[in-house]
């Protein structure tokens, strides 16, 4: 099945899904409704589960394409209602597990003092406060429900005494923080500093910041960065979904003036595509590769997604680029995080 064909065919259930849910008695008897609804909920539920989390993705990525109001909070909340999203919450805090642990491993025995050249001015020592603080700040907005922007600063941090205890502060950090999102309920409203203000939004951006922090660290240490293939995808996914949301990097988009231009990535190892058509003072994007784009960019996922986040550049050997190369380069600096 094409990329389009799913998309399609996902869109139209979760607006389907939406309008039964919110039909009163006089349009479609209740009954009936129920009845629908409990079919297509055992037949979503026998789908194996990663075909769970595909299917929960689509639905969010249909419903974040609305604009913000009542229709986008009910379709969001239909992977909920077809209980696909609490696999999909629990795998997401499990992943930061692992490559919180990953990063600890790579950094307990490096000099934190090591600079960090995909982070200008940072060194390791920088990167473990800030992947720490992430996990501290996401604990603290999840365990009190906050309803309004907290700033990182305002947020007790504990820091050791000396970089030394880094590692160690980093590693508790984040086992409480994963033990407040696990003990939560993903649809629960919070404020979130992207697309969706829900729990759920705060796995997926914890782990986001620290698998890429973790690629910074083994960069700096002259490795080559691990990331599976599926991570790594999904990471594309949910950058593009929020980009929009973080100010400093919407407004450089903002400035392009590249309006009508497109940019396709293709990734070689798992077939998925996306391309970004700039215009409007932003960007929208799909979850297919078009052809006619005005730049294309291939390469393993993992790849794709560093020269997202500005820590691959396009004529990198692990990367093939085709197109208008001042397009992909206006477009890595501009959001480059």
């Amino acid at each position: 099945m094409s990329d389009t064909l799913e998309n399609t065919l996902a869109e139209a259930l979760a607006e389907l899904v939406t309008v039964v849910e919110t039909c009163d008695g006089d349009t479609l008897a209740p009954d009936t409704a129920v009845t629908w609804l409990e079919s297509t909920g055992y037949l979503l539920n026998r789908l194996p589960v990663a075909e769970r989390h595909t299917l929960d993705r689509l639905f969010r990525e249909a419903a974040l394409r609305r604009p913000p109001g009542a229709w986008r909070e009910r379709m969001l909340k239909v992977s909920e209602g077809f209980g696909l999203t609490e696999d999909a919450h629990g795998a997401a805090c499990d992943a930061v597990e692992r490559y919180t642990r990953r990063l600890v491993e790579t950094v307990r025995h490096a000099d934190p003092a090591t600079p960090v050249p995909t982070c200008p001015g940072w060194t390791l020592a920088d990167l473990v406060r800030h992947v720490g603080t992430v996990h501290r700040w996401t604990e603290h907005l999840v365990r009190t429900g906050a309803t309004t922007r907290v700033r990182a600063a305002d947020v007790p941090l504990d820091l050791p005494a000396g970089p030394a205890g880094l590692p160690d502060w980093l590693a508790a950090g984040a086992e409480t923080a994963l033990a407040t999102l696990r003990a939560a309920d993903p649809g629960s409203p919070v404020w979130s500093p992207g697309a969706d203000p829900h729990v759920r939004y705060f796995p997926r951006h914890v782990l986001f910041e620290t698998v890429v922090h973790l690629a910074d660290a083994e960069l700096a240490l002259g490795r080559e960065p691990g990331l599976a293939p599926g991570t790594a995808a999904d990471g594309i996914d949910a950058l593009l979904e929020n980009l929009p949301y973080l100010p400093a990097a919407a407004e450089r988009v903002a400035r392009l003036d590249r309006d009508g231009t497109s940019i396709r990535l293709t990734a070689t190892d798992t077939g998925a595509a996306w391309t970004v058509v700039l215009g409007g003072g932003g960007f929208t994007w799909h979850r297919r590769g078009e052809s006619g784009a005005s730049a294309a960019v291939e390469g393993a996922a993992a790849d794709l997604l560093l020269f997202l986040y500005g820590r691959r550049r396009a004529e990198d050997p692990c990367l093939t680029a085709s197109g208008d190369r001042t397009l992909l380069d206006a477009w890595g600096a501009a959001t480059a995080l």
